[in-house]
Formats: C-alpha cells, sequence, structure tokens
C-alpha cells in the first residue's frame, strides 16, 4: 500500500478514483444538426424533491456544447452487455459515435436502445469547476429496465455485480 500526504492531479488522482465502483452512462443530445454523445461515469442524484441530477463533463467536450445550445440532454445508463458502447463513446468522432448504434428518439433526445435505464432531462443549471462542468438536469421522462443489470466499472474495468 501507498501512502503519501498530498495527492496530486493526474495519473496519481485517477489512481485514487479507480477504487471507487461507478456505474456508466452515455450522455447524449442534439441540437438539430446531428447527435451528439460522451460516455460518463459522474452522475448522481442531486435532489429528490424536486427530481434533480447532476453529470459532469469536460469542458471541451464537444457534447456539452451540443447541449448548452439545445437545452436537453438523456442519459443512457448502459447494461452489463453494452461494455462495448462505454469506449465507442469516450473517444472518437461524434459521427462515428452514433453510426450502427440502435437509438430512438424521445422528446428530441436520441437515447441508447437497450439501456438499464434512460432519462431525459431539461437543463436547469451549470457550474464550471476545473476543467469539467456540472450539469443540473431536470428530467422530462425517464423509464427503467429492472430486469437489467447496470455496467460497473472499477479498476478500469467492467464488474459484475452479486
Amino acid at each position: 500500500m501507498r501512502t503519501q500526504d498530498r495527492l496530486t492531479a493526474g495519473t496519481e488522482f485517477r489512481d485514487f478514483m479507480t477504487q471507487w465502483p461507478t456505474g456508466v452512462t452515455v450522455i447524449t443530445t442534439d441540437d438539430g444538426s446531428a447527435p451528439a454523445g460522451c460516455t460518463v461515469n459522474a452522475m448522481m442524484s442531486l435532489s429528490v424533491r424536486p427530481p434533480t441530477l447532476l453529470v459532469s463533463l469536460a469542458t471541451g467536450s464537444g457534447t456539452l456544447g451540443v447541449i448548452r445550445r439545445s437545452r436537453l440532454f438523456g442519459v443512457s445508463v448502459l447494461c452489463s452487455r453494452q461494455g462495448d458502447l462505454c469506449g465507442r463513446f469516450a473517444t472518437g468522432a461524434q459521427a462515428d459515435r452514433f453510426r450502427d448504434v440502435p437509438t430512438r428518439v424521445v422528446r428530441g433526445v436520441p437515447l441508447l436502445a437497450d439501456a438499464a435505464a434512460a432519462m431525459v432531462c431539461d437543463l436547469r443549471d451549470e457550474l464550471v469547476y476545473g476543467d469539467h462542468a456540472l450539469l443540473v438536469g431536470v428530467p422530462l421522462w425517464h423509464e427503467v429496465d429492472a430486469a437489467s443489470a447496470p455496467l460497473v466499472l472499477h479498476q478500469r474495468a467492467f464488474r459484475a455485480l452479486g
């Protein structure tokens, strides 16, 4: 076990965060020109009353720019069978991310088919901190597949629950 007094940015911080198991989501949007999406593992419930969630996107993300224009975003919670989509939406050109990926459009927002859960949110607020923007969303629509196991990431690998 490695111990030190100060945690520095970069690799050491990322190594620390890999110890936190997290679900994997794909955040999607469309401003009328083309769909955009990216992989995000920083998503959480912000409030129950009113229902509100928070997602974190890199400030340089092309998806973030489209969300700012459309004011809507989708959250697709990946199921355990969708590990390939995690990598696909994490890198590469936006046009390639959606190629041959089954989607459906709800309230003008593309959502990934067969996700464990899906939600469409209205963008209500944004806070930029460091190299990320925290987006506050109010749900407009949602769907849950209770029979689907979510995709879980821990120590840079996908893990099964239970």
